[in-house]
């Protein structure tokens, strides 16, 4: 196995018929590359990783929401040895509802419309897997990106990241719906691959843990910024133009103002210095075209 894998025949097992399947092929890989044993998967979905189990040989525990099993909220019954997990891509596909059932079911992470709140409830099952592991075992996650209104969700970057990481691998994509569509926007980048993360359980009762947290600063209150994109972004948000006043009441009582006592002397010797600003009028300052 390397850190890209491609497989373009799918290979046998699991449903065809089933949205979001991934390939045996992938699972037949890390049993061979882990030399795996015994294995779980609590999203099993169309069951590609019980069919590949048992054409391998290899002792399985699979469950679903569509069994009744939700990770969210039930017990995992196992210790286990390798746990391969292939969650829903935010709300891509909803499952509940559409690939089975009459309706969407409480614990199907597919049908959470918010991102965030997604990745929060997903990291319960990480960290509920995770802890299922017996020492030295492993938990091995596909994910994808998901585009939307020009924003990229990154499930690899934005998930909790316990224990040791042990390989990030690149599985390239085939067949996706949107292969079929033309995009508009020539600076759109279609996805073309999803994203395979292994993580390594150690012993002991401590755990490295890796997550993301989103903040929100006023790039006004940054000490880093420079005056010359400070000045710069207020005029843009100004409209590209301003008097001098305006531009003072926009920066006054933040902390970039506290790096300088004579902040408005600054502001002025930052237009005057700088050729992306140029004086239009008396007093008033634009964005040089």
């Amino acid at each position: 196995m390397k850190s890209v894998v491609s497989y373009p025949e799918r290979g046998t097992g699991g449903k065809n018929s089933y949205r979001g399947n991934c390939s045996p092929k992938l699972i037949e890989d890390l049993v061979k590359q882990f030399k795996v044993t015994e294995m779980s998967d609590y999203m099993v979905g169309g069951g590609t990783t019980k069919d590949v189990a048992e054409r391998m040989g290899i002792k399985y525990h699979v469950y679903d929401l569509s069994m009744g099993f939700n990770l969210v909220e039930d017990e995992i019954q196992e210790r286990n040895e390798f746990i391969f997990n292939h969650p829903p891509y935010w709300n891509i596909i909803k499952y509940s509802g559409n690939m089975w059932g009459d309706g969407p079911t409480k614990g199907d992470l597919s049908q959470i419309e918010d991102y965030y709140v997604f990745i929060k409830e997903y990291n319960k099952c990480i960290m509920k897997q995770y802890y299922s592991l017996d020492k030295g075992g492993h938990l091995a996650i596909l994910m994808g990106d998901i585009k939307r209104k020009g924003v990229l969700y990154s499930m690899l970057l934005d998930i909790c990241k316990p224990g040791i990481v042990v390989q990030k691998v690149v599985k390239m994509q085939y067949n996706c719906m949107s292969d079929s569509k033309t995009y508009a926007n020539y600076n759109f980048i279609p996805i073309v691959h999803e994203d395979l993360l292994i993580l390594k359980k150690p012993f002991g009762y401590l755990m490295d843990f890796k997550w993301t947290k989103t903040e929100e600063v006023d790039i006004r209150d940054s000490k880093q910024i420079s005056w010359k994109d400070l000045v710069a972004t207020v005029l843009e948000k100004l409209g590209n133009k301003a008097s001098l006043k305006e531009i003072y009441d926009e920066v006054d009582g933040h902390k970039k103002c506290q790096t300088n006592n004579n902040w408005e002397a600054k502001i002025r010797q930052t237009l005057q210095l700088n050729s992306i600003f140029k004086n239009v009028e008396k007093g008033v300052w634009a964005l040089a075209a």
